[in-house]
């Protein structure tokens, strides 16, 4: 059979967008498995679709201008060499909705397939309440939507009672081929975020917050990410002594992956995260976690067996918890252990591969 060519945009963040981000990682392991099943993926459009304030008139009356043109240039292509088999959004959302695909798949007769949309009541303000009608709308013309956490399932479920909702686990790419020898008794604690402002500048905020109250025991911080608050960032850890703080900077994946081979506990409070692919890709690594009970992050951290989570902004009980982990090596290999068969067994690209390529195949119809 033909290679079968699906059409994928992402508005929030191209997969091919230079800043690399967990959405650019997402969109581009969801392209990878997608290929892996067999299917041919092609960006489909680059167009951002941000929509930062809701009442700048004339940047979203632009945005709308910009997407009609896309769905002109793509008419006048798909005419002249074929449709896809269908249209793939990844993470559309009040702040960043598709509005070039739902056009599209009606004119071509063609089905419309999310992942990890999102809809939220309570974003009805302006130009956003706009945009969030247009996902719902969406969603429910959708054939299938992907969902990775119960979170984003109930949020869906709260906007449609009738959309097609189908679960697809958080997964990676295990990072270690070998990780029963990365298990560390050296007392390096990893953290991997970007610096910017939000839910990522409160999580460096807890997390140095939590660690000058443990500063007694020979723990060394290795932080991994850069970003515009870098200044800020590492204004927020000047209380502790400067030896106890390693700052890599950006590093490709290999090196993190280096990085997390010598770490022994994973620690990021998380505040706001979606679910969070660094906490797996430490967990390949044979990495327990430390985190805030929050959000997605207990979908892919499995609270007393691949590391603690605690509540939500309670900064004493992250400290005492990393303490926890950093005095008992017992305790802490053996969620080392259990952290590598967790991803191992429920988490990888592989399994992913296979389950996004049946969803597909129901979707579209056809069996490759």
């Amino acid at each position: 059979m033909k290679a079968q060519p699906i059409a994928f945009y992402a508005p929030l963040k191209s997969a091919e967008h230079a800043v690399p981000s967990g959405d650019r990682l997402m969109a581009r392991s969801l392209i990878r498995c997608m290929q892996e099943y067999g299917y041919v993926v092609e960006t489909a459009s680059q167009l951002r679709a941000r929509i930062r304030d809701p009442h700048d008139q004339p940047t979203n009356t632009q945005l709308l201008a910009d997407a009609a043109q896309e769905v002109e240039r793509l008419t006048q292509l798909w005419n002249e060499q074929g449709a896809p088999v269908c249209w793939f959004c990844y993470h559309p959302y009040y702040k960043s909705p598709d509005l070039i695909g739902p056009p599209l798949c009606k004119a071509f007769g063609i089905p419309y397939v999310t992942a990890e949309a999102s809809y939220s009541q309570r974003r009805t303000e302006g130009f956003w309440g706009e945009a969030q009608n247009k996902v719902l709308e969406a969603v429910n013309d959708a054939a299938v939507n992907v969902y990775f956490t119960e979170r984003d399932k109930l949020g869906l479920r709260e906007g449609s009672p009738t959309a097609n909702l189908v679960r697809l686990k958080p997964f990676i790419t295990p990072v270690v081929d070998a990780p029963l020898q990365t298990i560390s008794d050296k007392l390096n604690l990893v953290a991997v975020a970007m610096m910017r402002p939000g839910d990522k500048f409160d999580s460096y905020v807890a997390l140095a917050e939590a660690l000058a109250l443990i500063e007694h025991i020979p723990w060394v911080l290795n932080v991994v990410g850069d970003g515009p608050m870098k200044a800020q960032i590492h204004a927020l850890f000047e209380k502790l002594p400067p030896e106890k703080i390693i700052w890599y900077g950006a590093l490709s994946p290999m090196h993190v992956a280096s990085v997390y081979a010598a770490g022994a506990v994973y620690v990021w409070p998380g505040c706001g995260e979606a679910y969070g692919l660094a906490y797996l890709e430490a967990q390949s690594a044979g990495l327990p976690v430390v985190a805030f009970n929050t959000a997605g992050v207990p979908e892919v951290v499995k609270h007393e067996r691949t590391g603690i989570l605690v509540e939500d902004d309670n900064v004493s009980a992250l400290a005492n918890s990393i303490a926890r982990l950093l005095t008992n090596a017992d305790e802490r290999h053996r969620m080392a252990r259990n952290a590598l068969r967790h991803v191992h067994d429920d988490h990888t690209s592989k399994q992913a591969s296979v389950t996004l390529g049946k969803i597909l195949q129901r979707a579209i119809g056809t069996v490759l």
